[in-house]
């Protein structure tokens, strides 16, 4: 028995119609080929994948139904440095002017959040990082 035989092509082919988002149809558009007998070296040349890669992808639509199988598993990540109340108290920081606190700049930007995050809570952030922060709560992000 060879790898996929249990899926339903057709049920590829549905799914790869309803996708919108890219790695899904990725994922199903591999899984289809691979069921069309090419190979897995052939993919990971067309795609650019590891073949590690491409084994995980088709072994989760052999495990799990097509829904779950073109999805990325949640990965919790790093834990944030900022506990949540010091999150809520630097959001409600950043609707104020940093003149209110003591900074001569007129607007918030990277790095005088960084700055201001190290000198209130401890905590070191990079420049980039900063910047992402700054987004994300001004719902740029």
């Amino acid at each position: 028995m060879n790898k996929l035989d249990g899926v339903d092509a057709e049920a590829l082919r549905r799914t790869l119609d309803e996708v919108t988002d890219a790695k899904a149809a990725k994922r199903l558009m591999v899984a289809l080929a691979y069921k069309n007998d090419t190979r897995v070296d052939t993919l990971a040349e067309w795609y650019g994948i590891p073949r590690s890669t491409l084994y995980s992808w088709l072994d989760r639509f052999e495990t799990r139904p097509i829904d779950e199988a073109i999805r990325d598993e949640h990965r919790p990540g790093r834990p944030p440095k900022l506990a949540a109340g010091q999150r809520a108290d630097l959001e409600r920081t950043l609707r104020r002017a940093p003149g209110a606190f003591g900074f001569e700049e007129s607007s918030w930007t990277p790095d005088l959040l960084r700055r201001y995050v190290e000198q209130r809570f401890g905590v070191a952030y990079s420049l980039g990082h900063s910047r992402r922060l700054l987004r994300e709560i001004r719902g740029e992000a």
